[in-house]
């Protein structure tokens, strides 16, 4: 059985409400696990739409993805009909979601394109008033005439202060107007960067911005040399905290937890990203293995001690984490696998407990 798929189903064998179907012996078609990772994706990426929040969207998805680890094959043609008839009104919304976003942003860009098109067009229109009256002002000399020279000279001057007079004022208008549409598209391409790289339920960077952040480690190591680390953590039993006290409370703990990982690794270079539904990553630039370990080990016993308290709910979890520093001639998708592989180790041992990385994946040194 795939990993990715072993550590699915074991996100669900402690829940209370499960039958007495065991995942470990449970089988899974090839068709069947592609379905399975494609929910389990999309919950992981959701985005706030109208009508379809998250948390919500999230029950419905989990509620999928259990339906078809316990699916009994009478059941199958139901419950794909009410996935299909869920994803075709989801996919329409958030389509409609972001095309409208992309629609505002359009129109912005557009409104800021014609004010440049209409100073452009007073320019121009003055430009051939201008022109008109040195022509008109070129007959009256080649007249001789000092009456004519005297009345198109007057002409011109008082055309042109009113033209400069103009100018200003519209000058002022246009970038007073300007301003305001660069102010507006600052802050929707600052609204959007933030959508694109933070995560919108804990504040933590996302999967996207991770994955960028791990490339750049990746170049900057192959230059420096400097040393570099990468913890993965994830919360044990979660889907049993989920169905225990609600969805509320279970995003409740993912923000808390990002919070209290934040206090542990607070410098500015440090990247604490949510990676999956209740996985992070944290990336230590600078810091060898073992300090790094030390700070894991302290994230740890501090998760041990908390108790958080949401509405009427005291909950109480803990963490398992696997570590590793990267290595000369790895690339960054090994060093990801290597740290993976020790989180899986750390789950498979108990929980609550870090993983250093072995070298080769061939094995792993526990810490507890």
């Amino acid at each position: 059985m795939k990993q990715w798929l072993r550590k699915l189903l074991e996100q669900f064998e402690n829940e209370p409400q499960r039958r007495t179907t065991d995942t470990k012996n449970i089988d899974i078609t090839e068709d069947r696990a592609t379905v399975l990772y494609i929910l389990d994706v999309y919950s992981k990426h959701l985005i706030d739409i109208d009508g379809h929040s998250t948390r919500k969207t999230r029950e419905a998805l989990d509620d999928f993805l259990k339906a078809l680890i316990d699916l009994d094959t009478p059941n199958a043609d139901k419950l794909l009909f009410r996935i299909r008839q869920f994803f075709s009104t989801y996919r329409i919304d958030e389509y409609t979601y972001i095309q409208k976003t992309f629609d505002d942003f359009k129109n912005i860009i557009w409104d800021f394109a014609d004010q440049l098109c209409e100073d452009l067009r007073f320019e121009q229109e003055k430009e051939v008033t201008v022109k008109k009256n040195l022509d008109q002002l070129r007959e009256a000399v080649e007249a001789n005439s000092i009456v004519e020279l005297r009345n198109k000279s007057r002409e011109l001057i008082d055309f042109y202060i009113e033209y400069q007079t103009e100018k200003e004022e519209h000058r002022t208008k246009s970038l007073n107007s300007i301003q305001k549409n660069l102010d507006t598209v600052k802050k929707k391409l600052t609204e959007a960067s933030t959508k694109m790289n933070i995560d919108h339920l804990t504040g933590a960077n996302n999967r996207m911005s991770f994955d960028e952040q791990l490339k750049n480690q990746g170049r900057l190591f192959q230059i420096t040399k400097s040393p570099v680390t990468l913890l993965v953590v994830d919360i044990d039993f979660f889907k049993k905290i989920n169905d225990t006290f609600g969805h509320d409370v279970g995003d409740f703990v993912l923000k808390e937890c990002v919070r209290l990982m934040r206090s542990i690794f607070h410098a500015p270079e440090q990247i604490v990203a949510r990676i999956g539904g209740e996985e992070f990553a944290i990336i230590l630039p600078g810091i060898k293995l073992e300090d790094a370990v030390k700070k894991a080990e302290e994230m740890l016993a501090l998760v041990r001690k908390e108790v958080i308290v949401h509405h009427d709910f005291q909950v109480k979890y803990t963490m398992s984490a696997g570590i590793s520093q990267l290595l000369e001639g790895e690339t960054v998708e090994q060093w990801l696998k290597r740290s993976d592989q020790a989180l899986y180790k750390s789950k498979q041992s108990g929980r609550d407990r870090i993983t250093i990385a072995p070298h080769d994946l061939k094995g792993e040194k526990k810490i507890a």
